[in-house]
């Protein structure tokens, strides 16, 4: 199981005043000048996923939840319920997050484990969401990733399905329903 490193010494207290920004960058933790490479870039990604995770941990949203798979913190397992309201409700999926070395500059690769029936989900469980695409920015966190797919499922873009049988159907929510339920796997 991953655990943050207790033995990192960088974030306990000292007599010594700490910078308002961190010495490769801004405020946040990011460098001001796009991606770095190297060893150097991934100690910061890492740095950047650890902080989303104790953010995502402590924010108490409901229906949403992600972890590092394993020790690797490149690699998360997400879930997401459906809202309540929706034809989703009381379904839970799991997700697969995967981060590159450039992230938080380039999106993360996030795709539906459990099979879901959405006029923006494709059989392979890739997600059209513009977040995740042309729309990516670095402000972007796993926090909103999730509250988005969340807001995805009872909201679908029918401008752009990747499932035109699900796209089709949407407008009839009943026979949606029926539908969905029918073919949810737990």
């Amino acid at each position: 199981m991953f655990r943050l490193n207790p033995t990192d010494s960088s974030d306990t207290l000292t007599d010594k005043p700490r910078p308002t920004t961190e010495p490769d960058g801004n405020a946040h933790g990011l460098p001001e000048h796009g991606p770095r490479s190297g060893s150097a870039a991934r100690g910061s990604v890492s740095k950047r996923l650890q902080q989303e995770l104790m953010t995502l941990m402590m924010s108490g949203d409901k229906g949403i939840s992600a972890f590092p798979e394993s020790d690797n913190l490149f690699k998360w397992v997400g879930t997401i319920d459906g809202a309540q309201g929706t034809v989703y409700e009381g379904l839970r999926y799991r997700l697969s997050l995967e981060f590159p070395a450039g992230y938080p500059y380039q999106a993360p690769r996030v795709k539906f484990v459990t099979p879901c029936f959405h006029p923006n989900v494709d059989e392979h469980g890739f997600i059209c969401l513009d977040i995740l695409k042309d729309k990516w920015s670095a402000l972007y966190d796993v926090r909103s990733i999730l509250l988005s797919i969340q807001s995805l499922l009872g909201e679908p873009n029918n401008d752009s399905p990747l499932n035109a049988v699900a796209a089709e159907l949407w407008d009839n929510q009943e026979a949606f329903r029926t539908h969905l339920h029918s073919t949810f796997q737990k």
